[in-house]
C-alpha cells in the first residue's frame, strides 16, 4: 500500500502505573509498531468490575501508529499488560499534518 494512502490511528489504553506504561511503551516503539507513545499519569477511573463500582488510579497511553499496525499493537498490549481485560480502543484520525505523517510512516517501516 502507498504510504500516502495509509491511515493514521491512535490506540488508547490505560495502565495501573507509569512504570508498566513506560515498559510497554518502550517495547512498542522498539518493535516499530508505533512512532510514538504519549503517557499521561494521574487519571482516576471509575468502572464496573465483577458487580461493584471500582476506583483506580491509572495512566493513559496513546499509541500513534498506522491503521495496518493496529491489530499488532492490540496483541502486543495484551501480551505486555497486567490487566485481565485492558482497555484497547483504536481511534481513527480525521487529519494529520503531512510532515508529521511522513515521520510517523518512516518510523513504523519494517527495517
Amino acid at each position: 500500500m502507498d504510504k500516502n494512502n495509509e491511515r493514521v490511528v491512535f490506540v488508547y489504553t490505560t495502565y495501573p502505573s507509569i512504570v508498566e506504561a513506560e515498559q510497554a511503551g518502550r517495547e512498542l516503539v522498539q518493535r516499530r509498531l508505533c512512532a510514538c507513545v504519549n503517557i499521561l499519569p494521574g487519571m482516576v477511573s471509575l468502572y464496573w468490575w465483577e458487580g461493584a463500582i471500582e476506583r483506580g488510579e491509572e495512566v493513559v497511553m496513546i499509541v500513534k501508529t498506522r491503521a495496518v499496525l493496529a491489530e499488532a499493537v492490540r496483541e502486543a498490549v495484551r501480551q505486555l499488560h497486567s490487566y485481565t481485560t485492558p482497555a484497547i480502543l483504536v481511534l481513527p484520525i480525521e487529519s494529520v499534518d503531512p510532515d508529521y505523517k511522513d515521520w510517523l510512516m518512516a518510523e513504523t517501516e519494517r527495517r
